[in-house]
């Protein structure tokens, strides 16, 4: 049961626990930031008008990379996030 709850999304891409979990925060941070621009954009909109759209697309490369690095981690089915 651990090892479904915590183990077995992580090593399906080819990660540890905690190479994962530095992975997942540091995307969680950025699309933090991204919507905290989009808020701010909402109420001044000359300010950050790129800095969301910039970050998905940063992190969608990210992403990408990532998956491309390890193919042989994914398997049917596996997901990246």
């Amino acid at each position: 049961m651990l090892n479904d709850l915590f183990l077995s999304h992580p090593r399906s891409i080819g990660e540890s626990y905690f190479e994962h979990q530095r992975t997942a925060l540091g995307f969680a941070l950025a699309l933090w930031a991204a919507g905290l621009a989009c808020m701010i954009h909402a109420l001044v909109p000359c300010l950050f008008q790129t800095r969301a759209s910039r970050a998905v697309a940063q992190l969608h490369q990210r992403m990408v990379t990532h998956r491309t690095s390890r193919p042989a981690a994914l398997g049917p089915g596996a997901t990246v996030a």
